[in-house]
């Protein structure tokens, strides 16, 4: 490890642009990227903001511990899915139900009630196809001007990328599983 003189000075200008709503995209291989979105949604209920978390992969009766959690200090998660598709026994059900979903999230965006909308794993329903890119990037585009929106997923399509305006990239850089250690309760649930 290389010792650093912390700065003394700032590194950076300040922005002088307005304050608006932004799309944040956590994309990438690596762990982190819904933790990070529930960070947000954290922070911007911290601060009194209206936060909707929409999850396009888990089950509406999913109990991990965000929905624990966010149960307990009055942020609304919902699951709009069946789970992974490897496990589905009717993928077309399970792509009509991301198009159900994805009219819930769309109305959420657009109706402007809300500070930040977390679009948990959208990506997936995305690159299988179930739903429809140009719908999601207009909704992105005609959103209210105060809404921000954090989409999640592995392999986000470019043209998402394109119009979002931060993006961070998860790299695995190693991770337990592929030690052999299961998933852990509490970590990854």
């Amino acid at each position: 490890m290389q010792i650093e003189t912390p700065p003394t000075e700032k590194p950076y200008e300040k922005a002088e642009g307005e304050r608006r709503g932004i799309v944040i995209v956590n994309t990438g291989d690596g762990k982190g990227k819904s933790t990070a979105a529930f960070g947000l949604a954290l922070r911007a209920h911290g601060r009194g903001k209206a936060v909707k978390i929409y999850q396009f992969m888990k089950v509406p009766t999913a109990r991990f511990g965000e929905h624990r959690m966010f149960e307990q200090i009055g942020i609304p998660i919902e699951g709009l899915g069946d789970g992974f598709s490897w496990k589905s026994q009717d993928l077309e059900h399970s792509a009509q139900l991301a198009r159900d979903g994805w009219e819930k999230a769309r109305a959420t965006i657009l109706g402007g009630e809300h500070f930040l909308v977390v679009l948990d794993e959208i990506t997936y329903p995305l690159i299988y196809g179930w739903l429809p890119l140009d719908g999601v990037l207009q909704a992105l585009r005609e959103r209210p001007s105060h809404v921000h929106v954090c989409l999640t997923g592995r392999r986000c399509p470019p043209e998402i990328i394109e119009l979002a305006d931060t993006v961070t990239e998860m790299t695995k850089i190693k991770h337990a599983f592929n030690a052999g250690i299961p998933a852990q309760r509490g970590i990854e649930d």
